[in-house]
C-alpha cells in the first residue's frame, strides 16, 4: 500500500529553481518555502530570534514555509549553491506542511539516498546543456518527494499528517480518508480501519496528528474542493465529490474552514486565467 499516493495526487510538492552559481555575499529570503543545496564552500544561515548556523559541508537546507532567513558566504571563495522556491501543494490547510519544523538540515553524507539526485541536480545547475531549467525543476520536485518519504519513514516529524503516516495504524485510516473523501466516514469506521478501539483511536489520532479525525477529514475535503473549484468545477459537483449531499451544506463548511465562499475561489481562478491585454 502506497500511503503517499493519494496525498501526492492532490497536494504534490513542487519546486522551481531560481539561482545556481557562486554566492560571495549575503542573500535574503522571505516570502515562501525554499530549498538550498550547497555543493561546496561555507555558509552562515541566519534567522531572527535564532542562533546563526555555520555550514561547511555539502548540505540540503529546507525551509518548508516562508520563514525569513539569510545566507552569507565569504567574499573569497564564496559558496556554490543551487536554490529553489518551494510549494508544498494545497493553499489552505496544507496537509504536507503541517507538522514539519520551520527548518530541516540534511547533511548529504548522512543521507545517501538523496546523494544521486543531488549530484544530478548540481550537475545540471552548474552545466549549460539545453533544457537545463526544466531538468533542475523536475529534479527538485523528486527531491521534495524523497524528503517527505524520509521524514515519514524516520518518524522525526513532530505531528500533522506526516506524523500520522509514520504510525502504521493511523496510516491506514489516513490513507482511507485520502483515497475515499466522499465516503460518509464515521469515527467507528475509521477506528475499525486502524484496528483500534473507538476511544483509543480518537485519542491517539489527535495526539499524533494534532486534530480530531473528523476535523482532519473535513479539512482534507476542503483542500480537494479548492482544487476542483480552481479548475472550474460547479459547486454542486464539487460538493458531491467531497461527500456532501447539498451545495448549501458544503458551501457553509467551505466558508467556515477557508474563510472564502466557493464562488470566490472559482471567480479568482477565472480571473487568473484571463489573458493579459497588451
Amino acid at each position: 500500500m502506497d500511503n503517499l499516493a493519494a496525498l501526492f495526487a492532490h497536494t504534490a510538492p513542487s519546486a522551481r529553481a531560481f539561482f545556481s552559481g557562486n554566492l560571495c555575499n549575503a542573500a535574503q529570503f522571505t516570502e515562501c518555502g525554499y530549498l538550498h543545496l550547497l555543493r561546496k564552500g561555507e555558509l552562515t544561515l541566519s534567522r531572527t530570534g535564532a542562533a546563526d548556523i555555520k555550514i561547511s559541508e555539502p548540505m540540503l537546507v529546507f525551509f518548508p514555509r516562508g520563514r525569513a532567513h539569510s545566507l552569507t558566504a565569504p567574499p573569497e571563495g564564496g559558496a556554490d549553491l543551487v536554490c529553489a522556491k518551494v510549494d508544498l501543494g494545497g493553499d489552505v490547510g496544507n496537509p504536507i506542511g503541517e507538522g514539519l519544523p520551520e527548518l530541516v538540515l540534511f547533511p548529504l553524507a548522512e543521507h545517501p539516498a538523496m546523494g544521486p539526485v543531488c549530484e544530478l541536480l548540481l550537475a545540471e545547475g552548474f552545466g549549460e546543456d539545453d533544457g537545463r531549467q526544466a531538468a533542475i525543476d523536475h529534479l527538485f520536485d523528486y527531491l521534495l518527494i524523497l524528503i517527505v518519504r524520509h521524514v515519514v519513514a524516520s518518524g522525526t516529524v513532530s505531528g500533522g499528517v506526516l506524523g500520522g503516516l509514520a504510525d502504521p495504524r493511523l496510516a491506514k485510516a489516513l490513507t482511507a480518508m485520502h483515497e475515499q473523501p466522499r465516503r460518509s466516514w464515521s469515527l467507528d469506521d475509521l477506528a475499525e480501519v486502524a484496528g483500534m478501539s473507538r476511544t483509543r483511536f480518537a485519542t491517539h489520532f489527535r495526539a499524533c496528528v494534532g486534530r480530531t479525525p473528523m476535523d482532519y477529514l473535513t479539512r482534507w475535503r476542503m483542500t480537494l474542493a479548492r482544487e476542483l473549484l480552481a479548475k472550474g468545477k460547479p459547486v454542486k459537483i464539487v460538493a458531491g465529490r467531497v461527500g456532501y449531499d447539498s451545495a448549501a451544506a458544503f458551501s457553509r463548511v467551505f466558508a467556515r474552514v477557508t474563510g472564502e465562499a466557493p464562488r470566490q475561489v472559482a471567480h479568482a481562478s477565472k480571473k487568473r486565467d484571463q489573458p493579459d491585454n497588451i
